[in-house]
């Protein structure tokens, strides 16, 4: 028995773990893999997580993350504009940042059950019943926090996983002259690639492509010096980089469909509560806000303050409140890109209406929490 299990160790995981632990609260960690290991991620934290990691003393000062306070956009045909970003961030690998946090949650006592995955999880009414492929659990807690798909989703019958989706998510770490204060969001016609350094000197690569831009080609080099070439900044970029992976990182069927925030009494957390559109870069920052809330309600659930369906209500309204709505802005902003004819008006739109590319930054980078 358990006080709260997390299945799925990412950043929404592991920070719940973290905080909760701190708290005095028996944590369980179920991860499919093991640490260290590369996510398909666009590895940048906007300055709104900032004050709240440094308060709990989970910034990453030791890596040196590159800041970042520019913003460059490009068209499929290479015509850019570039930003300030008012807010800014940093950028830091998963590799890095996930085992980082791993190591800060096992000193404060969290238990990890790595190389394992969930099959089922059952609500019994106070309590619910973890299956992974060797072992049963039970606990009162838990929160899902695995990540953008996962076979579980098709055992909670989750709506958006029966709708098949058409990205494929690519991800390579290359060493370029890529400057350090700049995030750039190159278009492509099928998609769109964001690049930008972590630490090492270090610059991530990660784009979305349509499966069917994939599918005409033998292999993804092929696609890229097809596809992606045509947009002259990242033909700059790829051919002018050494790739530091022997393969790229990939994952297929990255759905931008809307979750809920609550599923059969599991608590969602990161990408498994909604995944924002990369485009838009704060996965990260919005998976520590998320975190940050509900692990505070927990902490009040097992103080007897509050009960479980006041648990599950106040996180759902925090939910929603936070950040339904810049899920819903990055759906809406993403129709502009990835298309050939979209990305070039957008691009246009941008540089001749200054106040619209306002927008679009403010509404994709939340306030400090």
């Amino acid at each position: 028995m358990k006080s709260v299990i997390i299945i799925g160790g990412g950043i929404a995981g592991l920070i719940s773990a973290f905080e909760l632990a701190g708290s005095g609260i028996q944590c369980l960690v179920i991860e499919k893999k093991s640490y260290p290991l590369h996510r398909v991620c666009g590895e940048y934290i906007s300055n709104e997580a900032t004050p709240y990691l440094k308060s709990i003393d989970l910034y990453p000062a030791a890596f040196n993350p590159p800041v970042m306070s520019r913003f460059m956009l490009s068209s499929s045909d290479g015509k850019y504009e570039n930003m300030l970003l008012d807010m800014g961030g940093f950028g830091i690998s998963r590799y890095a940042y996930d085992h980082f946090l791993f190591e800060k949650s096992k000193e404060r006592g969290v238990e990890f059950a790595l190389n394992t995955e969930v099959t089922s999880v059952d609500f019994m009414g106070h309590s619910f019943v973890v299956t992974t492929h060797d072992k049963i659990f039970e606990a009162e807690i838990v929160i899902g926090a695995y990540g953008k798909r996962s076979k579980l989703d098709m055992e909670l019958n989750r709506s958006f996983i029966l709708k098949r989706s058409p990205f494929v998510g690519i991800k390579y770490h290359v060493k370029s002259d890529h400057p350090e204060d700049l995030i750039a969001l190159h278009n492509f016609p099928g998609g769109y690639c964001g690049v930008g350094k972590v630490e090492n000197d270090t610059t991530n690569l990660c784009y979305l492509v349509h499966r069917n831009v994939l599918k005409a080609y033998k292999n993804i080099d092929d696609m890229e010096k097809e596809v992606l070439f045509k947009n002259p900044n990242l033909k700059s970029i790829l051919s002018n980089s050494e790739k530091v992976f022997d393969r790229p990182e990939t994952i297929n069927e990255i759905s931008f469909a809307s979750k809920a925030p609550v599923e059969n009494h599991i608590l969602m957390a990161g990408d498994s509560a909604g995944m924002i559109a990369p485009l838009c870069g704060n996965g990260m920052a919005m998976a520590m806000h998320a975190a940050k809330m509900l692990s505070e309600l927990i902490v009040l659930y097992f103080k007897k303050e509050i009960s479980r369906p006041e648990l599950e209500g106040a996180y759902a309204k925090s939910w929603n409140k936070h950040l339904a709505k810049r899920l819903w802005a990055g759906r809406q902003i993403q129709h502009f890109f990835g298309s050939e004819t979209a990305s070039t008006f957008a691009i246009n739109l941008t540089l001749h209406i200054k106040p619209l590319a306002r927008f679009i930054i403010r509404h994709t980078h939340g306030k400090t929490f």
